[in-house]
């Protein structure tokens, strides 16, 4: 198999550990084995300085002293991509860059990542009412595999349903692992607190946000390339504002909501800034306190 896709995401990161350090990089992407990432290996007796979160309440009233549980790390970890679609999909970010693309390229680093840390990649998203799951495996032909069928997907013609992909993960996927969940404003806002419940008692879960065009930034908005927004539409100042109120709002409550369930997330407008962004989430997620 040509890797064309792994080899476009590898000279992004090249480019990136060149201007940063590789080990800050490694770092970044190991600090995701907080939680579901460790094996339990056995009880010791708690230390001053160890995490409240490991202590073994039932094991301590039993015994009368305060127990903590010890891990080991295992072998490989198993990372989950679930790609949102629709015709949402179609139109830009910010930065006027094809929502899709972006997610692409996102979904690729992630996996990258896992499948030279020897880890196993799978994928899934909802192909117009027609789970696509890509089984859990190791490499990085996998890892192409997967962005070649999201690259083909055809996201217009019909609204996205990513409850439906995760709600199928939620039932099929009995393995313990990491999901990155790659969706966009609006899916988040759509994500029910039911769902992400559920989803966080099986997984450890991180979202990566894909950003909107803003409509009044004088620039044509884009959906499928059919729909442009007159100039004396973009360039009213009033509306620009309002836009710019909601845009707020809506991130805060996307955020405060995913904060509630201890999710971390990241919003990405271009690929500029993607792996930036990929490795901010991923060392954010250390200090995120999950489990």
């Amino acid at each position: 198999m040509i890797m064309n896709y792994v080899t476009k995401i590898r000279a992004q990161i090249d480019i990136y550990a060149r201007k940063k350090t590789s080990n800050l990089f490694d770092g970044s992407y190991k600090s995701i084995y907080q939680g579901n990432g460790l094996d339990f290996e056995n009880l010791r007796e708690y230390i001053p300085g160890d995490n409240i979160r490991d202590i073994d309440w039932k094991a301590s009233s039993r015994s009368g002293k305060v127990l903590v549980k010890r891990y080991i790390a295992e072998k490989r970890h198993n990372i989950l991509l679930v790609f949102d679609t629709g015709i949402k999909m179609c139109a830009h970010t910010g930065k006027l860059e094809d929502k899709k693309e972006l997610a692409l390229n996102a979904g690729g680093v992630l996996g990258y990542l896992a499948a030279k840390n020897g880890d196993q990649v799978g994928a899934l998203y909802n192909s117009n009412g027609s789970i696509q799951y890509y089984p859990l495996h190791s490499g990085l032909q996998n890892v192409e595999k997967i962005m070649t069928a999201y690259e083909r997907e055809k996201c217009s013609g019909y609204e996205s349903d990513l409850e439906k992909s995760l709600d199928y993960m939620l039932r099929n996927i009995r393995r313990k692992g990491i999901v990155f969940v790659i969706t966009d404003m609006a899916g988040i806002c759509r994500l029910s607190e039911s769902i992400l419940k559920k989803m966080t008692c099986q997984f450890e879960v991180l979202v990566v946000g894909i950003g909107d065009a803003d409509v009044t930034n004088g620039s044509s908005f884009r959906v499928e390339g059919q729909h442009y927004i007159p100039e004396f539409f973009s360039s009213n100042l009033r509306l620009a504002e309002k836009e710019k109120e909601l845009k707020e709002s809506l991130q805060a409550e996307n955020e405060k909501k995913l904060l509630k369930y201890r999710v971390v997330s990241t919003m990405i407008h271009s690929r500029e800034e993607m792996v930036e962004r990929l490795v901010e989430l991923l060392g954010g997620h250390k200090y995120a306190g999950i489990r």
